[in-house]
């Protein structure tokens, strides 16, 4: 008898289990999918710049190599690499003792010429005096015509010590100078405003001369930069000076910086029918370095009312094909839509067909969803 309970219990239990899981699936009462939370944006139209994709190294438009003028031991070293100066500072200083004596004597030498050009000025002032006085005794007839001629000759003798001593003074002077512009010459100054980006010398060092001798200085201004590029052949006749040109570097991802063309090369390279131009790009907050391979662009002209989309928003994108998928907003509701891509400008893509603007495309959340999905945004008091 209770075995026959038992089977009457079990029987019951699958016959629940039977008709609530048939009420599940043939009765409609399943759970619905639940909307995706997503963020949307509204396409708008655009200006597309049009350019020559280039491609070239950043070079200080002024720097330079630093050399001794006169060879000799080096006295004293005043700065360090990697420090600004100033046009005009001291950064070196030969040993030019030898010199420094010669220049005394050079002095004590002026002196004494100046002290002879003294002596002859007195001369001929006496001189002077005495020709006056036998001319007035000779018109009294109190003195011979030899006594005249030879006062004559005595006074105009004292003007060529006169003449003499001032070209004495001159050679002073201009051996002074020569050897107080070698004294200058020991002393190495900047030749412009910038930062030590060299330094090859220490205090001892042998300093050649600058025909010979390797810099010991290098002076590096990165305020005013020059990019030079090459544009194909096809493209040479698009540059013309005072075009802007947009670039990058690797060192600063997603930072764009812009220079201005200011020289173009007026034959191309022979080796690969390319054309050299350079572009001047001003630094001034030193982000810049020299050396630094930059990737842009010459903008050529634009193309207005365009629509470009962030890279993000493609949930799928062929560069090649110039194909890519997005999300479009119809209702509450999205759908997949295949678009025709366009120049890639930075982060952004130009699509060519297949989005009007004014439309609603996901922005971010795309990559969960599929075609017909209901969506909301987090946060939005009036929901799509």
């Amino acid at each position: 008898m209770k075995r026959c309970n038992v089977l009457l219990i079990v029987s019951a239990a699958c016959a629940v289990l039977s008709a609530c899981s048939g009420k599940n699936e043939k009765g409609g009462q399943a759970t619905a999918k639940p909307r995706m939370a997503v963020e949307l944006q509204t396409v708008a139209t655009s200006t597309l710049p049009e350019g020559i994709e280039v491609t070239g190294s950043l070079e200080p438009k002024f720097r330079a190599d630093v050399k001794t003028q006169i060879p000799g031991l080096v006295r004293e070293v005043y700065v360090n690499e990697w420090v600004r100066v100033h046009k005009g500072e001291k950064l070196a200083r030969i040993d030019l003792a030898e010199t420094e004596a010669l220049v005394k004597r050079a002095e004590a030498s002026l002196e004494m010429s100046n002290a002879g050009m003294a002596q002859a000025q007195v001369a001929v002032t006496r001189a002077e005096r005495e020709l006056a006085r036998i001319r007035k005794l000779k018109e009294a007839g109190l003195a011979t015509q030899q006594s005249l001629d030879d006062t004559k000759s005595e006074s105009e003798a004292a003007g060529a010590r006169t003449v003499a001593a001032k070209a004495q003074i001159r050679a002073s002077e201009e051996e002074l100078h020569q050897l107080r512009a070698r004294l200058i010459k020991g002393t190495v100054l900047a030749p412009l405003d910038g930062v030590v980006a060299l330094r090859s010398v220490n205090v001892g060092d042998l300093a050649s001369d600058a025909a010979t001798a390797s810099p010991i200085f290098r002076i590096v201004d990165n305020r005013l930069l020059n990019l030079t590029v090459t544009v194909a052949s096809q493209a040479a006749a698009r540059v013309k000076v005072g075009q802007p040109l947009e670039f990058d570097v690797d060192s600063l991802p997603g930072k764009i910086f812009k220079g201005t063309v200011m020289y173009v090369n007026p034959e191309l390279s022979t080796a690969d029918r390319s054309l050299k131009v350079i572009a001047e790009v001003r630094n001034p907050t030193d982000e810049l370095k020299s050396g630094l391979f930059a990737k842009g662009r010459i903008v050529t002209g634009c193309r207005r009312d365009i629509v470009q989309i962030p890279r993000s928003w493609l949930t799928s994108w062929d560069n090649s094909a110039g194909k890519g998928k997005i999300y479009v907003l119809v209702g509450d509701t999205v759908h997949e839509r295949q678009v025709a891509t366009g120049v890639l400008n930075g982060d952004q893509v130009e699509v060519a067909s297949g989005l009007k603007p004014g439309e609603r495309v996901v922005s971010r959340g795309g990559f969960n969803l599929k075609d017909g999905d209901k969506v909301f945004i987090p946060g939005a008091s009036k929901q799509p």
